[in-house]
């Protein structure tokens, strides 16, 4: 696939009936303040000669601090966003949001300022219903809540 390419991992579990999803909120500055719109699904850019697949299981690890989850991954496909192209596998388990190290990066913050500082990549992760995700998620990000509610009848 031409041009850059993101790869993650959309966990899944069933409590009480339900099928809820674990997403991110973005670290950093541009998002602290935001709420709607300002979380994703853990994923990150493919190396150029790494499998997508692989790299949605790196990027898991990188962003949660945490092994990606063992289990039958389905494949939810590709969208495009923010120019550049994402595939989510979808894959059934559960996991603490207490127990997540997020991944960190570096910023120049203040803009202009020289100087850089450390932000983690999510700084809060979540277990939220579907229609909650649907709010809380990035646009670009909420086909695959329709796929994987498509994949589950839910």
């Amino acid at each position: 696939m031409a041009g850059k390419h993101s790869a993650g991992i959309l966990l899944y579990r069933r409590t009480a009936g339900e099928v809820e999803v674990l997403i991110g909120h973005m670290g950093g500055p541009f998002w602290a303040k935001k709420d709607d719109a300002a979380w994703s699904i853990p994923k990150g850019e493919c190396d150029p000669e790494e499998a997508p697949g692989d790299a949605a299981r790196r990027e898991f690890t990188e962003e949660l601090g945490l092994p990606a989850p063992e289990g039958d991954y389905a494949e939810l496909g590709t969208v495009r966003q923010s120019g550049k192209a994402v595939t989510i596998w979808a894959v059934e388990g559960d996991l603490d949001p207490a127990r997540v190290v997020p991944g960190t990066f570096e910023l120049e913050w203040p803009p202009r300022s020289g100087k850089t500082q450390e932000f983690p990549e999510l700084d809060r992760v979540a277990w939220v219903d579907l229609a909650t995700a649907g709010e809380k998620l990035v646009k670009g990000q909420r086909a695959f809540l329709e796929r994987l509610s498509g994949l589950l009848g839910a």
